[in-house]
Order: C-alpha cells, then sequence, then structure tokens
C-alpha cells in the first residue's frame, strides 16, 4: 500500500496537463470554466519542484505554456534553463527574495538557488548543440555587427538611443548590461535575433521559438518571420503572402501539421504550400535541417548592390553559393518541375543584373561625384535629401523589386518595386545632374532631430 507519506517523500519529474471540462457540440459547455489539474510523477530536483508550484501561482498564462510544452512532457524545467551560478553577470540577486517569503510554502531557504531571466543560445545548446551552433553562424545571430557595420544610422548617430531601442534593436537585439544584478532597462527586455549576451552567445532562441511553449509549430508559420521581416525595406511577409505560396497558406494553413517532430516536417506529406520556414531552414528531400539562415541562398538580395553571399564584406558566407543555390532548387523540386525552378532563376538572375546596372551603379556613380566636388556633406547622412533619396532607392524599391521577384509576387517585383525605382532614380539623378550642372550646394538640415546617438562601435561586439 503506498501512503501518503511515501508520496510527499517521492520525487518529481514530470507534470501532465489534464482537462477536465465538458466538450461536445454542446454551446452552453464552451462558456463553462475548465478545471485543469495538475498531477505529479516521477523524480525532479527539489529547488525545480519550487519553481514551478511558485509560477502556478504568480504567473499562471506562464507555467500554463510551460506545462503544454515538450520541454514539460521530456521533464525539462524551469531550473533546467534558467539555473545560473553564483558569479555570473546576469544573475538576479533579486530572485533571492523569493527565498524569504513567509507568503508561500516555496518561500524558503532550502529553495535557494542562483537563476538568470536570461535565456541564451549558450543555455539551449546544453541539449540542441547542432541547432545552436548552425544558429551562431547566421547573419541573425551576427546582425549586431552587420548593422554597425555598413547603417548610416548607427555610424552617423542619425537616430536617438531610445529610437534605435525601441525599433532598430528590438528586431536585430541589443548588448544586454548588467548591474549588481539588475539589467538594465535600457538593454532589457528583448529577444532580439542578434542579442549580445552577457554570456558571450549571441542571438535568441525565443525570437523564433516563443516562451514557454517552445513550439516547433509557432516558429513554422510566417507570422513568425513577419515580426521582423515586413514593412518598406524588407517587406518578406507582404511578398510571401502576395504570392501562390502564400494564396495556399491561407487557404490550407489550417490543414497542415505543424505539430510534425523537428526534422521530419514533409512537403507534401505534413503541408501543401511552403512557409518561410520550410524553404529557408526546414529538411527535404536529401538537404538537411539548419538553424543558419545565410545557407541556400545565391544573392545577398538586401545589400546596395547585390553580391554573392560570401562576397558580402561585413560578414561573408563561409559557403559556396553555386552549392546552396542547389540545396535551394532541391527544396523547390519537392513540389516544382526542373524547368519550371530553373527558370525561375533564370528571371530572377536577369532582375539582379537590371537594379546593379541600370539603377544602383548609376546612382552611386553621382553620388561619389556630389562628394567629390563638396556639393554634398559626406561628414554625416540623411541631413541632405539626395542621401535619402539614394538609400531608399536600394533600402526600400530596389531592395523590393529583388525581394519580390526571388519570392514570386509580382505586385512587390513592379509596382511596390522597379515602378518606384523609376521614380526614385529619376529624381535623385535629376537634381544630381542640376547640382553638378550649377556647382550648388545642396540644402542640409540645420536642426536635423534626434541626431544624438552614439557612433562607437560596441566593444562588445567588435572585441573579436
Amino acid at each position: 500500500m503506498i501512503t501518503k507519506r511515501y508520496l510527499r517523500k517521492a520525487a518529481v519529474s514530470i507534470l501532465v496537463l489534464a482537462v477536465v471540462g465538458l466538450t461536445g457540440g454542446n454551446a452552453l459547455a464552451q462558456n463553462i470554466p475548465k478545471t485543469k489539474a495538475f498531477r505529479i510523477e516521477r523524480s525532479m530536483a527539489a529547488e525545480a519542484v519550487a519553481c514551478i508550484e511558485c509560477h502556478k501561482t504568480e504567473h499562471p498564462g506562464l507555467f500554463s505554456d510551460w506545462a503544454q510544452s515538450r520541454h514539460a512532457s521530456a521533464s525539462i524545467t524551469c531550473y533546467d534553463c534558467h539555473a545560473a551560478q553564483e558569479h555570473d553577470k546576469d544573475v538576479s540577486t533579486s530572485h533571492y527574495q523569493q527565498y524569504q517569503r513567509s507568503d508561500t510554502a516555496w518561500g524558503k531557504k532550502e529553495y535557494r538557488v542562483p537563476i538568470t531571466a536570461v535565456v541564451t543560445p549558450k543555455d539551449c545548446s546544453r541539449c540542441h548543440p547542432d541547432e545552436a551552433k548552425q544558429y551562431s553562424l547566421s547573419k541573425h545571430a551576427n546582425t549586431m555587427e552587420i548593422i554597425w557595420k555598413i547603417d548610416p544610422w548607427l555610424n552617423d548617430g542619425m537616430n536617438s538611443d531610445i529610437e534605435r531601442t525601441s525599433g532598430c534593436y528590438h528586431c536585430h537585439g541589443t548588448i544586454l548590461k548588467s548591474e549588481n544584478g539588475k539589467l538594465d532597462p535600457d538593454t532589457w527586455p528583448n529577444v532580439g535575433v542578434g542579442r549580445v549576451n552577457l554570456d558571450g552567445s549571441l542571438g535568441s532562441c525565443s525570437s523564433c521559438h516563443t516562451r514557454h511553449l517552445f513550439s516547433v509549430m509557432e516558429a513554422r508559420k510566417p507570422e513568425a518571420c513577419g515580426q521582423c521581416h515586413l514593412g518598406p525595406d524588407h517587406p518578406q511577409i507582404e511578398i510571401y503572402m502576395e504570392s501562390k505560396h502564400g494564396d495556399i497558406y491561407t487557404a490550407h494553413g489550417d490543414n497542415y501539421n505543424w505539430d510534425a517532430a523537428p526534422g521530419a516536417w514533409t512537403p507534401g506529406v505534413d503541408f501543401r504550400g511552403p512557409t518561410c520556414a520550410s524553404c529557408h531552414m526546414s529538411g527535404a528531400g536529401s538537404v538537411m535541417t539548419s538553424h543558419d539562415v545565410t545557407e541556400r541562398l545565391s544573392w545577398e538580395l538586401q545589400a546596395p548592390l547585390t553580391i554573392r553571399p560570401q562576397d558580402f564584406k561585413p560578414l561573408p558566407a563561409k559557403n559556396d553559393w553555386q552549392v546552396e543555390r542547389s540545396k535551394m532548387k532541391v527544396i523547390c523540386t519537392q513540389c516544382h518541375g526542373r524547368t519550371w525552378v530553373d527558370d525561375h532563376y533564370v528571371k530572377l538572375d536577369k532582375v539582379v543584373q537590371e537594379y546593379n546596372d541600370v539603377y544602383f551603379k548609376p546612382a552611386k556613380k553621382m553620388l561619389d561625384e556630389l562628394y567629390e566636388k563638396g556639393l554634398l556633406d559626406k561628414s554625416r547622412f540623411f541631413d541632405e535629401e539626395l542621401e535619402v533619396e539614394y538609400y531608399e532607392l536600394w533600402h526600400h524599391e530596389g531592395r523590393r523589386a529583388r525581394m519580390g521577384t526571388a519570392m514570386m509576387a509580382p505586385d512587390y517585383a513592379w509596382w511596390h518595386g522597379f515602378y518606384e525605382t523609376k521614380k526614385r532614380y529619376n529624381k535623385f539623378m535629376k537634381e544630381g545632374r542640376h547640382m553638378v550642372e550649377t556647382n550648388q550646394k545642396a540644402f542640409k538640415a540645420p536642426d536635423y532631430p534626434n541626431a544624438t546617438g552614439s557612433k562607437q562601435k560596441p566593444p562588445e561586439v567588435f572585441k573579436k
């Protein structure tokens, strides 16, 4: 006979979420609160039990997410991910106060352990070493280095710190800082893909696999990528939704098997039309799954002048574009014939050549001439109108033309892309030629707002 004392002494390991309630077609049943009972089984550390029981009361939404996750079913607890060492830079000293509470059974010194709020790829690598390694090589993980090498908003100090924190760094990531066990609110909270963590790792897995469900289903849906890949400069989510792929997703996505095991999500079996993840990360045919989104790319479409990924100086890809294109073609041929795929790339290559030769190179030549003649001030960017026109020529319309073609969205390739590029180009060249002919300097905004950001490249990023 199992005694109550035995049950109290038994360590725990897996919490099973049992949902008890009325179900079926009864409309009234939908409005009756369902009782959620959590059953404790097998073995887990007492400190981990304390975390779970406390958070179940303090943060029921967080707890519910975790309880329904694969982590919970595999006995991965709060403590396994958030555990820290006393000397870690990101250890939370304020959390120690939780073990001095008298209003809860779990606020006792015996459960005291150092934890951090920041879970990093280094932490995740204890169970997911391949994914963490692949991610570390990607443009996502290294995006802070990339933008500090090429972005005039940062290098010329043309936006303020709060504009960067609330906008740019929300997706690209902050450089986390902590003092006396308290995270700096100027750098936290943040789950940017290139976040520079206090343990030296880069990025945040919860950018795509949000806390605390960490759902593979969620990361496979295009909306996960659309959190950051949207807007006038890189509207991939809008481009995708316009394309046939997006149309199929809209029509049939509810029937996709989003929860297939990692590495086993198969086109034609689990889904009908591709998503961002299925093309750029998930495996298919002979192509292996990868968390390095730099793979499978044969052009650097976001750059001012379109180049091969290995020629992208801020972060040269450590692969061969022809090999990577062949991988993407394998992905495409899961649903398309070889001729269709080959001819698509013929069209993309022609678009790249036209953009480079007809639009970007002449505009860049004009910009360089204006600087050389002293008609534009090179000391900082964006405070003269032609600098903005040049920037948006490649950064907005030029990108949309190229990306719209690559992802088969004709409205973005033409009306949002080349059509707008033509207008921007004509305006830029007309004004540029007029300045050269009249030897007239450009108007420079005397009170350009909020050009107060630091111009110093952060040592945490460039220490190497």
